[in-house]
């Protein structure tokens, strides 16, 4: 079974162009139905019943799991049984009969625009740590991308000139432009911060720790709880928090959503518009375009 998990994983990649989280999430979900199908005795993919399924689904309900991770591990095993069934692998397609439970759609935390002030004015701006620091905070809040695709950014995706990025995931690309206050960060980091970190030419990876060597998530993350708590900002803050905040802000300031969609790289507009009926602690500040940070 491990080696079909492979496969099919493969086959996302190479021809269905997933993202680099999709593949580990799916992954992660079928590593631990094989384990649960080997405990019952199961050992081959097409021995593989409905009530098989089902069994695992109600062992998952019975773990108390949250339904928003039940529903994902629906979702993957459909997708193999799908995969597996359009291979010729299997005739019929056990995982018909599996019913994801209903997920509410929370809404995400956000920022108000006092917060992201305050979170952006922490780096110390002499040193290159700071430096860096600033140029990669305000470029996440300047273009609401992910931080797997800031931290998977080239010297080559930056056009400073025209100011805009080049953000790409797995063969998805889309450009994004960025204001002045993170196109000027960004300059004074290239100039002042990275050749300080950076010593062999040949590391493109435009964020990089201390060591030269491309930023991890975990790398980010620590820089970035460093600095909220630094700020007092109180509640939970995870990387994502800059790209929810980015979204929220640009929809109150004026932005349309299909813009904002296009940006954030959203394929479908129902997810750009989760934003929409969201409230934050009336915003004290007036701005005169749609971005705060203009």
């Amino acid at each position: 079974m491990e080696r079909v998990i492979r496969e099919f994983i493969s086959y996302l990649h190479n021809t269905k162009r997933t993202s680099t989280n999709t593949e580990v999430s799916y992954q992660r979900d079928l590593k631990k139905l094989v384990s649960y199908l080997h405990s019952k005795g199961i050992q081959e993919i097409t021995e593989v019943s409905e009530l098989d399924l089902q069994g695992y689904i109600h062992e998952l309900e019975r773990e108390n799991f949250a339904s928003s991770t039940i529903s994902r591990s629906v979702a993957s095993i459909r997708a193999l049984f799908q995969y597996l069934q359009k291979e010729g692998v299997i005739r019929n397609d056990p995982s018909d009969v599996l019913k994801p439970p209903k997920v509410e759609k929370k809404a995400p935390g956000i920022l108000s625009v006092e917060d992201v002030d305050k979170l952006l004015k922490q780096p110390d701006t002499v040193t290159p740590k700071g430096i860096r620091d600033t140029a990669m905070l305000e470029l996440l809040y300047a273009t609401g991308m992910r931080v797997s695709e800031l931290l998977r950014l080239t010297v080559d995706d930056l056009n400073l000139e025209f100011g805009y990025v080049n953000c790409h995931d797995n063969g998805k690309e889309r450009v994004i432009p960025i204001g002045n206050v993170s196109r000027k960060a960004l300059m004074h980091y290239m100039e002042s911060a990275r050749p300080y970190f950076v010593k062999n030419e040949n590391e493109k990876a435009l964020f990089t720790n201390c060591s030269g060597k491309a930023m991890s998530r975990q790398g980010f993350w620590k820089v970035l709880k460093g600095y909220a708590d630094e700020a007092g900002i109180q509640g939970d803050i995870t990387p994502h928090t800059l790209r929810h905040s980015f979204a929220v802000h640009m929809l109150q300031n004026g932005a349309d959503v299909k813009s904002v969609q296009e940006m954030m790289g959203h394929s479908d507009i129902s997810t750009t518009q989760i934003y929409l009926g969201m409230n934050m602690n009336k915003m004290r500040d007036v701005y005169m375009k749609a971005h705060p940070r203009h």
